[in-house]
């Protein structure tokens, strides 16, 4: 079964949680064994070094050990004289009076035992005398006895078994219970920090289902807000893209329609005689094979730029010659619609580096932009102005223009303003755009003073020339 990501982040925060608290309560018992035994048999240990001298001045003083064999009370008493009383006990250097010191608290007079030069058992407890913590009692360079010391642990018996169990048993609760309290953190956050990925994903399936109007609720500004703000756009884009595909495959099954449509009336005239196939008949059969190859070239001319395969044969021109072979290309479209052109340009060459038909296609696109929509007796002007960077290019035409809200959009794929009437299915200016982000350029639409639209171009400018 897989697993989901709620499940996984689930399951890799509780194994964290669970693996701190075992090691914390693994940690706990290792002090408890090495740190609380260990720091009880420091204490034994410090008592015994402070038997030591005690025990040979004794000896050197009595010339042996028989002076304790078999006598408890002098064995108390040397005991008695070592004891390390806490400083808050002594007044003037001396006790106070009956003082216990931290290793009197643990019994270290019961653990101790005085044994002879040949280890045997001269005093204190017998058991000690198998002890591994021996301190040897030297007198006049020559080792006479030993003190040994039973270490706490050995001691202690059932009653340091029972707190080590109540210990343990502790430790092993407190974790369990942090175990607990990690597997409920552990959910809370797999469900609150997931719940927005998941409807992210949700939301990916419907958008990738064809549902493109679905959005998702941003509920936070962090980067999964974020996420959800950059998903809502490409959906909207993709909404978008959608929409514009609908209406283009619309305004081109109508702009084939048309162009087929007469096509077809023509030929079917002339097979039944109705018309003759004189010069007026072949010359709309041309205009109408035309229109249908225009369209063509142009749908044709967009997939190649949009995929960066439109071939650029760029050398150093000047773009004024280009330009103006173009507008004379349309001179009697623009007089047949009474458009009256202005071109003010400068006297000198401009040169840019520039594939020299793709300027003309782009002067076209931007000059038949013009004769469709433009009203009849309005004007053009086309204004060039060089600095020493870059060209800049004008085309400002007259009414009825474009509304503002659509200005933003003029360049896309197949878009048509809302108020055009006029032929084309909006791939004109795409392409145009492509052309001039080719060539290293800018292109903007705007209102033109005129009352029309201003298509305003930036081309890099040959540096000197």
């Amino acid at each position: 079964m897989k697993l989901g990501i709620t499940a996984k982040l689930f399951l890799t925060l509780l194994t964290v949680g669970t693996l701190c608290a075992v090691a914390t309560g693994a940690a706990t018992l290792y002090s408890f064994n090495r740190g609380f035994l260990g720091y009880m048999n420091s204490l034994g240990v410090e008592r015994l070094e402070a038997l030591v001298p005690v025990v040979a001045e004794a000896y050197a003083e009595h010339g042996g050990w028989e002076f304790l064999e078999g006598n408890r009370r002098a064995w108390g008493r040397l005991l008695f004289s070592a004891r390390v009383a806490p400083d808050d006990a002594l007044e003037d250097g001396e006790p106070r009076g009956p003082t216990f010191s931290e290793s009197d608290l643990t019994g270290v007079a019961l653990r101790v035992a005085l044994l002879d030069a040949a280890r045997e058992y001269v005093a204190g407890n017998p058991e000690a005398a198998a002890s591994e913590i021996t301190r040897a009692v030297v007198v006049g360079g020559e080792t006479v006895g030993w003190l040994a010391l039973i270490p706490f642990q050995r001691v202690a018996g059932e009653a340091r078994v029972q707190f080590q169990e109540r210990q343990a048993a502790a430790t092993w609760l407190i974790a369990g219970m942090t175990v607990l309290l990690a597997a409920g953190v552990a959910l809370v956050l797999a469900r609150t920090l997931l719940a927005p990925v998941r409807s992210i994903a949700l939301a990916t399936h419907r958008v990738a289902s064809g549902d493109y109007a679905h959005r998702v609720v941003a509920t936070s500004g962090d980067e999964i807000g974020r996420l959800a703000e950059d998903f809502n756009r490409l959906a909207l884009s993709l909404q978008r893209n959608e929409q514009m595909r609908r209406a283009f495959m619309a305004d081109v099954s109508h702009e084939l329609r048309t162009p087929i449509a007469v096509l077809r009336a023509e030929l079917e005239a002339i097979e039944d005689g109705v018309r003759p196939l004189d010069e007026q008949g072949i010359r709309d059969l041309k205009q109408s094979v035309a229109m249908l190859a225009k369209l063509v070239d142009d749908l044709h001319e967009l997939s190649l730029s949009d995929v960066g395969a439109l071939a650029y044969r760029k050398t150093d021109l000047d773009l004024l010659p280009v330009l103006r072979e173009t507008l004379r290309s349309f001179e009697d479209r623009l007089a047949e619609r009474r458009i009256l052109v202005d071109l003010a340009v400068p006297a000198g060459p401009l040169v840019v580096h520039a594939d020299g038909s793709r300027l003309r296609q782009l002067f076209a696109n931007l000059l038949e932009n013009t004769v469709r929509h433009a009203d009849p007796g309005g004007r053009l002007k086309i204004t060039c102005t060089p600095d020493e960077e870059v060209v800049s290019l004008d085309f400002e035409d007259s009414g009825p223009g474009v509304p503002e809200s659509e200005l933003p959009r003029i360049f896309e794929r197949f878009y048509r303003g809302s108020a055009d009437s006029g032929d084309g299915v909006g791939l004109g200016l795409a392409i145009s755009r492509n052309i001039v982000e080719a060539h290293g350029g800018m292109i903007e639409a705007e209102r033109s003073p005129l009352g029309g639209l201003k298509i305003a171009i930036t081309l890099p400018r040959v540096s000197g020339r």
